[in-house]
């Protein structure tokens, strides 16, 4: 089966594509990763999409015409990845517009349906309603994905991804992927980014590589109250996003970041992803585990150095030690996650997420909808 994954996280960098083959397997699958390529947004569609997030008040009539936009520009992206190949379905989470895990609400926007009009192809959507009406965050979800395809039988790993928002996915040794552990941990380079476009007065977008933070020394007093946030305490299940995590918090400190060198304050907010990350990992309480890093954090050198210092005993490698592509691992994980829908399986994981039960997870935009469940019937019997 081919399926396009599609994804545009809190990082808000454009949208990442992945093309990828999925046989199943057992009880796992195996993956190729076809063609991968993250679509900037463009200029315009930025503007609509900062003007809709939180602190903004956006109107219900600037909602509606995002939710169209993004799904021409996903449909876009979508088409420039298949390129010439005929792909069997589409799976797209879309743009998190709001997300409130604890009050059990999230929206996600991106019209599936352009999506499918531009492919001929059914489009799988919607992937955080289901568990939420349960009771749950809706989120992440990527951890059943991270136990089906990093898990070991031979050392204990942690799944590690590291966006606008960073999660960890405890991976026990013969990990089931419905009893593997995870949470988000809090900001990954959300904040680190947002001090560093504030500073530059635009100039920057992000700190490339963490030439900044390397230059820098962390504010040890702002790293300390930074740290005092009552989400680092409060027990999983939890979930973050820009409501906990986004440019508020500059405002909130504003006194002691006008302080800092831009080197320094880079530093100050790569030190507390590290050091929120670090805390998460010591309590999963896993026996010196590998950390397999992903995201757009996986080229952050200054994240990666400080992790491997602050987790001496364990090891911190990318995902590329298992051929997963960095970049392209969210998106291949809502691919896979949409072939979990199409089979009508349980894909959320109840002990992260808080739902009170398993359930199969998505919304379909049908396309020939009764010869594609028709084909994956075929395949999943052929086990």
């Amino acid at each position: 089966m081919i399926g396009i994954g599609l994804m545009s996280g809190t990082s808000l960098d454009g949208i990442d594509a992945a093309l990828v083959h999925i046989e199943p397997l057992g009880t796992s699958y195996r993956l190729e990763l076809m063609e991968f390529i993250t679509q900037p947004f463009d200029a315009e569609l930025a503007v609509e999409i900062r003007d809709a997030l939180p602190p903004q008040a956006g109107t219900v009539a600037s909602v509606a015409r995002l939710h169209r936009s993004l799904g021409v520009a996903f449909a876009r992206a979508a088409r420039r990845v298949a390129g010439a190949m005929r792909v069997d379905y589409v799976a797209s989470h879309g743009l998190t517009l709001f997300h409130d895990g604890a009050a059990h609400t999230t929206l996600q926007v991106g019209d599936p349906f352009a999506i499918r009009e531009s492919l001929s192809a059914s489009v799988c959507y919607d992937f955080r309603s289901a568990d939420c009406a349960l009771g749950g965050h809706g989120a992440p979800l990527v951890p059943y994905v991270d136990a089906l395809l990093l898990g070991s039988p031979c050392e204990d790993r942690v799944a590690l991804n590291i966006g606008g928002i960073a999660n960890v996915t405890a991976l026990g040794r013969q990990a089931h992927p419905h009893d593997v552990l995870g949470y988000d941990t809090g900001p990954g380079n959300m904040l680190i980014d947002a001090f560093v476009h504030d500073r530059s007065n635009g100039a920057l977008a992000f700190d490339d590589g963490g030439a900044l933070a390397r230059a820098g020394t962390p504010d040890a007093a702002l790293l300390a109250r930074l740290l005092k946030d009552p989400y680092f305490e409060r027990p999983a299940p939890k979930s973050a996003g820009r409501e906990q995590f986004g440019a508020h918090v500059l405002l909130r400190h504003e006194a002691e970041l006008a302080r800092l060198s831009l080197e320094d304050g880079a530093a100050t907010f790569t030190a507390l992803t590290v050091e929120s990350i670090a805390r998460a990992i010591e309590g999963l309480q896993l026996d010196a585990p590998r950390v397999l890093v992903s995201g757009g954090g996986a080229h952050n050198r200054a994240i990666l150095e400080r992790l491997a210092e602050r987790l001496p005993a364990m090891r911190v490698e990318t995902t590329a030690f298992v051929g997963i592509d960095v970049d392209a691992k969210e998106a291949v994980a809502f691919a896979l996650l949409g072939y979990e829908t199409l089979r009508g399986r349980a894909a959320n994981v109840p002990r992260i997420t808080g739902a009170s039960r398993a359930i199969p997870l998505g919304s379909i935009a049908p396309f020939e909808l009764p010869e594609l469940l028709a084909r994956v019937e075929v395949e999943c019997r052929s086990l």
